[in-house]
């Protein structure tokens, strides 16, 4: 780690983890089924889970999937929302020795046959809703067994029914949640095998560029993850007093890398999650929030808008909120600072990937105020800012930010090209992002390098319009696209979602040319009624640029 880092490290966080005490992900939950057995592990609909239940759960799940006689490191899909089965899913397939394949659900029939044919996934874990979506590409996957589960599933409701899920799967061998984990109960989960260097999980990534790819996440990688991130929150979730008592609200979808690094810190420390299923609604969403105290809120800038703008969301208790931890996307000024005025608790923003188990640099969390920046590297990680030939530059210019730790990802799955495009020659991860780093050690996101916009051969960075355009009276969010223009090459598009109706294109304009430089301001502005965004709440700028072009 560089030393201007090291002079600014938060106090009470250690420089380094050492994943090695774990031989696997598997040991690593006994030690906290072991110890946190009493405490509370998940809270879905007012039905409780405990850390007993968890262990017991997904023992049995595993030596159920043990008895199948898959291989070692065999993948199991999960196609789950925001319940309890998926964290018993997980840690059940993990403990058996087997990969984890996380799967949206809200995937289209294509995506979802590219992942499982891509990833060679046997069996699968799905949720009865979206079986349609199986049913259209299932002859064409290896999927051997299908279990099914319901959402009432675990919440004191009825399994899903198996024969109607049999009748949409012609010819696939088709088991209930419940039933696998009446098998299993009966046999005893024999001691995974796995190593630090076994897959833990095929983390697809988003596919914005094409078709998504399959990040190898090691039992080292994951464990190093969920080291990181204990040691990075300890000094503010020990203000609770008691982990157990600590309430991080799982919002994100836990297929996500964002979120699933959040629930295997949970199981780390003891601590417990708020299952929000559906986030979206936004009036049943902030009704959980006022159940009980939260102390943990993890969300993209999308969702702290959207939280915002709830005309209920201001009259809660944030007395114990102690985090804010904003990522997956850069966060705005104009929602940073609507939030710390709401809620007293200020904005932290962090950068990581699915190819880096959603840890990389993150700022401090005793921070009281937000930076605009994404923060120091984390526990054992190495930051460089590099050119193209992998040269690492100065403090203070621009290049691509790469990555060195234990939680970096060892490569794209049966992608070899793509593995060798992604690492320097020195062993750093390239990761596409346009940074710099300051004298203190601070690094700064400038853009994606595919989203930079270039006009009349000056580099525009669509965040930097995005977020000083945040800060205009009567906007509620914006994108910035570039598009072909005769005389520079590309100018700037702007789409703006209006918080107040009565917002006009010139107004926009207007405040653009207070607050930007000539080139950089938006040529044309085209309101819309919303941006488009990915299912974990980032903004499809690609999808923009498509719509220009149509």
């Amino acid at each position: 780690m560089q030393t201007p880092a090291l002079d600014n490290y938060p106090a009470g966080v250690p420089r380094d983890i050492h994943p090695e005490q774990f031989r696997s992900l598997g040991h690593l939950f006994d030690d906290a089924f072991a110890r946190h057995a009493g405490n509370r592990f998940s809270v879905c609909m007012e039905q409780w889970m405990s850390f007993a239940d968890l262990d017991t759960l997904s023992s049995a799940l595993g030596a159920w999937l043990q008895s199948l006689e898959l291989a070692p490191g065999a993948r199991v899909a999960i196609m789950l929302p925001n319940l309890p089965q998926f964290a018993v899913t997980a840690c059940g397939v993990l403990r058996a020795g087997f990969t984890c394949v996380n799967v949206n659900p809200l995937y289209t029939a294509r995506e979802l046959a590219h992942q499982l044919q891509d990833s060679g996934a046997t069996r699968i874990v799905i949720l009865e809703n979206f079986l349609p979506t199986l049913a259209q590409v299932v002859s064409g996957t290896a999927l051997a067994d299908v279990v099914v589960t319901s959402m009432a599933e675990l919440l004191g409701g009825p399994p899903a029914a198996v024969a109607e899920a049999a009748k949409q799967l012609p010819g696939q061998r088709v088991v209930s949640f419940t039933d696998a984990i009446a098998a299993g109960r009966g046999r005893s989960l024999a001691v995974d095998t796995c190593t630090l260097d076994s897959i833990a999980f095929l983390q697809y990534t988003g596919g914005t560029t094409g078709l998504s790819k399959g990040a190898v996440l090691t039992h080292r990688n994951i464990v190093a993850a969920t080291l990181q991130a204990e040691a990075w929150f300890k000094p503010a979730l020990q203000r609770a007093g008691d982990f157990s008592q600590v309430n991080s609200i799982a919002a994100l979808p836990l297929y996500h890398i964002f979120a699933l690094t959040l629930m295997l810190l949970a199981i780390r420390q003891g601590s417990h999650l708020t299952l929000v299923p559906n986030p979206r609604d936004m009036d049943g969403f902030v009704a959980v929030l006022k159940k009980r105290p939260f102390h943990m809120m993890p969300a993209v800038n999308t969702l702290f808008n959207g939280l915002l703008m709830h005309p209920d969301f201001a009259k809660l208790d944030f007395s114990t909120l102690y985090v804010s931890q904003a990522g997956g996307t850069a966060a705005s000024e104009g929602t940073a600072r609507r939030w710390f005025e709401v809620t007293g608790c200020p904005m932290i923003e962090g950068w990581g990937m699915s190819e880096t188990c959603a840890i990389g640099t993150n700022n401090p969390t005793s921070n009281t105020s937000f930076t605009g920046n994404i923060g120091l590297p984390m526990p054992s990680i190495e930051i460089a800012i590099k050119d193209d030939e992998g040269r690492s530059l100065p403090i203070g210019e621009a290049g691509e930010l790469c990555i060195k730790g234990p939680n970096v990802m060892t490569g794209y799955y049966n992608q070899p090209a793509e593995t060798a495009a992604a690492f320097t020659a020195d062993g750093f991860m390239r990761t596409g992002d346009i940074a710099l780093m300051q004298p203190d050690g601070y690094s700064r996101i400038v853009d994606r390098k595919k989203d930079m916009i270039l006009v009349s051969g000056f580099n525009v960075f669509p965040n930097e319009i995005e977020n000083v355009v945040s800060l205009c009276p009567g906007v509620l969010e914006s994108a910035a696209v570039g598009i072909p223009d005769d005389k520079q090459g590309e100018a700037v598009k702007l789409f703006v979602v209006r918080k107040d109706p009565a917002l006009t294109e010139e107004a926009v304009m207007a405040y653009c040319r207070e607050h930007l430089t000539g080139y950089k301001r938006p040529k044309t502005i085209e309101f819309l009624d919303a941006l488009p965004k990915s299912n974990v709440g980032k903004v499809l700028r690609r999808s923009l640029r498509v719509g220009v072009g149509a």
